[in-house]
């Protein structure tokens, strides 16, 4: 597969998804399947009650039609697509029951979380026992594959829901969790292209253009929102498909933003318990902190755009 294929996928996609977008919009609007916005979140965002969400649609579409266009599957890139879209069923599901039937809570976070583990532990067995790819994970820095042995299959969940959560997690601002996947994506395709993989380059160029295609309407004012359809979806996509790669550990690196995001919730929550009501941050996640201090949105998220490309590049430099 030679670069110029790989690059075709990626523009593909990103036409797939500025078109999705762009006839998704009226017609969320005709279904009323505006976003609720939390009351205690910062007032700057009262404003973008009513946006469409569940945009994520045009995301997935654009990433399985960029997959079907790139045609090279492999068994294990197969089971991370199906993976995929039963992370992105459970995102639907829970949009639809806050946006449409207006259920605030939608799915219950014991439901949300029992669904995904089950999706992550029958991914983690079948790579672990029954993938060829066997349960070495390649160690950066280290430049070489470590086997995991009996502690694959529990690091595997863990990095899924770690990552799926993380992504929905940082899907809280306007171009915020599409922009800094888009980047993510851009730097697994170069790195799948260089250690020889090429399925996986194609599925994040479809990722990537997908994601680039979603961001025309989401950049700052949103015309729309991807909802939990769209950051449940892509936390699957990059996940599972960094760990096919037998990359996973590089998500710690190049997205660093989702580590970051993610771990301020669980010591904001710490900390609050601890010390009896005490807040570590003005709010969580982080992003919202940043606001809270004063900085508009706009540079919130362009800050975050530039802390994952060089973190991108870091991740290169640990090659």
């Amino acid at each position: 597969m030679n670069t110029y294929y790989i690059i075709g996928i990626g523009i593909f996609a990103f036409l797939t998804g500025l078109l999705f977008t762009a006839l998704l919009i009226p017609f969320l609007k005709k279904a009323n399947a505006g976003q609720n916005i939390r009351e205690e979140g910062p007032e700057s965002h009262q404003k973008k009650a009513g946006t469409p969400s569940m945009g994520g649609v045009a995301i997935i579409g654009a990433i399985i039609l960029g997959g079907i266009a790139g045609g090279a599957w492999t068994p294990e890139t197969f089971a991370a697509l199906l993976g995929f879209l039963m992370f992105a069923a459970i995102g639907f599901v829970d949009d639809y029951l806050k946006v449409v039937k207006r259920q605030n809570l939608g799915l219950l976070a014991w439901q949300k979380f029992s669904m995904q583990l089950i999706i992550a532990l029958g991914f983690a067995v079948y790579m672990g026992c029954y993938s060829s790819a066997g349960t070495d994970v390649y160690v950066p820095l280290w430049n070489q594959t470590v086997d995991f042995g009996i502690w694959y299959i529990p690091f595997i969940v863990f990095t899924i829901l770690a990552m799926v959560n993380a992504i929905n997690l940082t899907d809280g601002l306007d171009g915020l969790a599409s922009g800094v996947t888009a980047i993510v994506a851009m730097f697994f395709v170069f790195l799948a292209f260089r250690t020889g993989n090429g399925p996986e380059a194609m599925i994040y160029s479809a990722i990537m253009g997908g994601c680039l295609g979603f961001l025309v309407f989401n950049r700052y004012p949103a015309k729309i929102f991807m909802g939990d359809t769209g950051s449940l979806a892509l936390g699957g996509a990059v996940a599972l498909t960094a760990i096919v790669m037998k990359m996973e550990l590089f998500l710690l690196i190049a997205g660093f933003i989702y580590v970051m995001e993610a771990l301020s919730v669980v010591l904001q929550v710490v900390v609050f318990k601890a010390t009896g009501g005490k807040r570590l941050f003005k709010m969580a996640p982080i992003h919202h902190h940043f606001e809270k201090s004063g900085m508009q949105e706009t540079t919130v998220v362009l800050a975050f755009w530039i802390v994952t490309l060089i973190c991108c590049l870091g991740a290169l430099l640990a090659l």
